[in-house]
């Protein structure tokens, strides 16, 4: 497909995923703007801009990733250097949103930090935000601005229904997860399963049931993110305890903390589908887990922000 851009347009990348903005760079048919991040001697982030952006409406691709803070950091000097430099529209791309597990007080004298976040981007002088799968929907209520939210299940869907599975049943890992299994579910047409986990009290071990028909079947577990891998490999491996066939799993954010690669490896599912939201280093890229990108989508996206088009098509 080919995109038609107008002089106004310009996209920049900054440093966690510039093998995912160069892809969208090339599937739009632009060059990447011209920038350079450098660091003084004692941390402190400089941004440079190196060619103009008045009067430009701009896209600024950062996940907030490891290194959570110096990737937010980065992002938030950007866009006030583009504030700065008469930019039009600043368009912040942030295919991984962190702090976003931050969302409300669950305790007395907690911060609610994915608000914060959400205030820092606005105060900085961004004018909407595009992203995917954020952990619970209502953190676009957090922005005063627009904030358009792709969702990472059809794609995954679509990879699963390639693979032409048959007797399959959907697993949502934990409560939390039971909206996406629905919809991975209705997509194609089969039934779902929770993985139950509680304790009676404080003092009780934690008990972990499955709660519908897995036996004999193919298990996808689906999630929004991976973090340590524990909630996953202990739902494939209740899973594997109820007699479930072959066992996969999907997520949109593949965070992969402390050892997860390894407790992944060593689980009972077959095979882990990632996308590319978060850029994985060598040493993360294992045989069990696939990943796919996210770009067709972004860049689809930004295409109909940019030509003022509704873009609640792609929210299925």
């Amino acid at each position: 497909m080919t995109y038609q851009l107008n002089k106004r347009f310009k996209m920049f990348a900054l440093n966690s995923n510039q093998k995912l903005a160069t892809e969208m760079a090339e599937l739009l048919g632009c060059e990447l703007g011209k920038s350079t991040v450098t660091q003084f001697s004692d941390g402190e982030i400089q941004i440079g801009i190196e060619e103009s952006v008045r009067g430009s409406e701009v896209y600024v691709l950062q996940s907030t990733s490891y290194p959570v803070n110096e990737n937010i950091m980065e992002l938030l000097i950007m866009i006030d250097a583009l504030k700065r430099a008469s930019a039009s529209k600043i368009n912040v791309v942030i295919p991984y949103y962190g702090y976003g597990r931050q969302d409300r007080k669950a305790r007395s004298r907690e911060p609610i930090t994915a608000k914060l976040v959400a205030n820092l981007l606005e105060k900085a002088g961004a004018t909407r935000v595009l992203t995917m799968d954020l952990h619970t929907p209502q953190l676009q209520g957090f922005f005063d601005i627009p904030v358009e939210h792709l969702i990472g299940v059809p794609i995954l869907t679509e990879y699963f229904e390639k693979k032409g599975l048959e007797e399959i049943v959907i697993v949502a890992p934990h409560n939390g997860s039971i909206g996406r299994a629905r919809k991975m579910a209705n997509l194609l047409h089969a039934p779902i399963a929770l993985i139950d986990k509680r304790k009676l009290d404080e003092h009780s071990p934690e008990t972990i049931s499955v709660v519908g028909n897995v036996t004999g079947k193919n298990a996808i577990i689906i999630d929004d993110l991976i973090d340590t891998g524990e909630t996953i490999t202990f739902a494939a491996t209740a899973l594997a305890e109820a007699g479930a066939t072959s066992i996969y799993a999907g997520c949109t954010h593949p965070v992969f903390t402390a050892n997860a690669i390894e407790v992944i490896d060593a689980s009972p599912i077959k095979e882990l589908v990632v996308t590319n939201t978060i850029d994985l280093p060598e040493e993360k890229v294992i045989d069990k887990i696939k990943t796919i990108s996210v770009a067709p989508i972004l860049v689809e996206a930004i295409d109909r922000i940019h030509h003022e088009k509704a873009v609640s098509p792609l929210f299925e």
